[in-house]
């Protein structure tokens, strides 16, 4: 098993390797400052505090998605569903954060429990569905992700929409729910250490726990597992558990700590993040921090040398789906 983590360790760098030079590659030959470009998508992130901080606060939804991907993955689940329960989970967690009025603490939490609790029972529909009946996860949880986005639509159409504001968006938050800043002069939250903490939540529960062995079991091989006496059934339902409640938590947490109210009118894209953050990690709870930051710092030196010099922000994209190829 050493050898067998060292060897995806090493496959993981060298990918990510590849993608940087491949980035000087598309530099040299878009721009006509190639040397400066490169500098810049380089060493900027690393220059200010503010830029730091641009890292860090992208990381955070990546790292819930991640997670929750990496779960599935473990059980050889190919669920694409947090796409749709970031989308959902805001919404909900967004209407509690909007009417009732809460103590500061307690306030966030009751919103990210909402976020939480939406992903769980979003998510359990396809988890019975793969569970009970056998149908394929991927493509249930695709359709649900349009039927999550009309319903959340809708409700924030009908029911949240501020009438002061021209563009569709809800009424602001109280702001007793608001996630509080953890530094100075950065819009980095506390919605960070929340997320470091269920990556070693989530470290725990996978490889300390009697769930998280039947969960690999169950992705190592099904057959053999319900034969050697493990309730294949129970294990599916449980890591779709798992995976929403995480999921559901970064989908309010992305908006509690980034808003003011919820502004997204189409699925934000983070789910689908979130299966190559798993991949990049090797669906380790603890390779999921440091694949978000990868990718995060990537997107971060892309916009500024995207603003900075005549290369185009499209060039992530490259990155990204070469990063995934080598692996």
């Amino acid at each position: 098993m050493s050898r067998e983590r060292s060897f995806t360790i090493i496959r993981t760098a060298v990918s990510m390797l590849v993608a940087i030079l491949v980035a000087f590659v598309i530099i040299v030959l878009v721009s006509d400052q190639p040397v400066e470009s490169i500098k810049i998508f380089l060493l900027r992130p690393f220059s200010t505090k503010r830029y730091l901080g641009n890292i860090v606060e992208t990381a955070v939804p990546l790292i819930f998605s991640g997670l929750a991907m990496a779960l599935m993955f473990k059980a050889s689940l190919f669920n694409l569903g947090g796409e749709g329960i970031f989308f959902i989970a805001g919404i909900t967690g967004s209407i509690v954060a909007i009417w009732p009025q809460l103590p500061p603490v307690v306030f966030p939490i009751v919103c990210i429990v909402t976020g939480a609790v939406t992903g769980m029972v979003v998510m359990l529909i396809p988890g019975v569905l793969k569970a009970k009946y056998g149908a394929s996860e991927m493509v249930t949880s695709l359709m649900m992700n349009n039927i999550l986005l009309g319903v959340g639509l809708y409700l924030l159409n009908n029911m949240m929409r501020d009438p002061q504001v021209a563009s569709l968006v809800s009424y602001q938050y109280r702001s007793n729910a608001l996630l509080a800043n953890i530094i100075p002069g950065t819009r980095v939250h506390v919605g960070f250490l929340i997320a470091l903490a269920c990556a070693f939540a989530a470290y725990v529960f996978m490889f300390k726990s009697k769930w998280g062995y039947e969960i690999r079991m169950v992705g190592d091989n099904g057959k053999f597992a319900s034969y050697s006496g493990i309730n294949v059934t129970k294990v599916i339902i449980i890591v779709h558990l798992a995976a929403g409640a995480i999921a559901g938590m970064g989908g309010i947490i992305e908006c509690l700590g980034m808003h003011r109210r919820f502004e997204w009118t189409a699925l934000p894209g983070y789910g689908f993040d979130g299966a190559m953050i798993a991949m990049l990690a090797g669906n380790h709870p603890i390779g999921v921090i440091g694949a978000a930051f990868f990718v995060s710092y990537l997107r971060v030196g892309a916009d500024l040398v995207n603003r900075a010099s005549d290369v185009p922000t499209e060039m992530i994209s490259i990155l990204q789906s070469l990063s995934l190829i080598h692996i």
